[in-house]
């Protein structure tokens, strides 16, 4: 995956829980964890926004992009 997910790990180092970070953003339990597994297709602008304001972190300490091209079959 060109694109890595450390979600998780910036969750414990803000001792918060999954179920805190989907109440405070305002998505589901499910969609976090599928964001948190890296198998999201996609996620908006304004659900990285709100999760790095209650995280207090960048985006890219949540997502990292490792100079490779992966293509895309849809």
């Amino acid at each position: 995956m060109a694109i890595t997910v450390h979600l998780s790990e910036i969750l414990k180092e803000r001792n918060m829980t999954s179920k805190e970070l989907c109440a405070k953003v305002g998505i589901t339990e499910a969609n976090l964890s599928i964001l948190r597994s890296g198998k999201a297709n996609g996620v908006r602008f304004h659900t990285i926004n709100r999760i790095c304001y209650y995280l207090q972190c960048d985006v890219g300490d949540i997502l990292h992009f490792d100079g490779n091209l992966e293509d895309c079959d849809d």
